[in-house]
Order: C-alpha cells, then structure tokens, then sequence
C-alpha cells in the first residue's frame, strides 16, 4: 500500500509540473517535504500512524504549521510533532537545506 500512496503523491508532482512549469515547483516540493517528514516521524517512532505496536517509542500529536521562504517562492508546510518524550525534528528542516530553504521567523 505505501508504495501505491508514494505512486499517487509522484504523479500529484508530475502533474503540477507539467500543468503549471516551473510556478508549480513550490506546491510539488510542499507536498514531498511534508510527506518526508511524516514518514521519518513513522520511523523514529517506530509505528505508522494510527498504528498500535509494542516497540512504538512514542505518540504522533498533530501538525505544527511553519512558513518557510524559499528560491521558488513561500512553502507553507505542516511539520509533525511528537509526545511522550521522544525528541524529534525533522531533517528536512535542519540546516543542512541552507542554500534550498529558508526558515521565516
């Protein structure tokens, strides 16, 4: 099922870029960034959402929208947050993405 979800986001993309060009790269990197960053919440919490394991580290708590100037344009994106303790950030915002992303304050 994950790859079919990862085949539907792609053709989102794809479509964006070639319906809108380039003035559809903003929206096409909001949507792979903000799919990212819930799959790499999924792994350091060790469960999917919604899902119900023994080796869960954690608990997913919701969305945490963080404005971000970027080369392409402004990029509103819904970084995911986590309780229970565990310390999570997503990489795709560290800065590490300097010359790519900007953080908005």
């Amino acid at each position: 099922m994950t790859n079919q979800i990862d085949s539907d986001l792609l053709n989102t993309v794809l479509q964006l870029l070639t319906s809108q060009g380039s003035a559809g790269f903003a929206e096409g990197l909001r949507l792979l960034v903000n799919e990212d960053m819930v799959h790499e919440r999924s792994a350091v919490l060790q469960a999917r959402p919604y899902e119900r394991c023994e080796d869960r580290l954690g608990r997913a708590n919701g969305f945490k929208p963080k404005s971000l100037a970027s080369r392409v344009g402004p990029i509103q994106l819904c970084v995911p947050q986590v309780r229970d303790g565990v310390d999570f950030y997503p990489s795709a915002l560290e800065s590490r993405w300097g010359p790519i992303i900007y953080i908005s304050r």
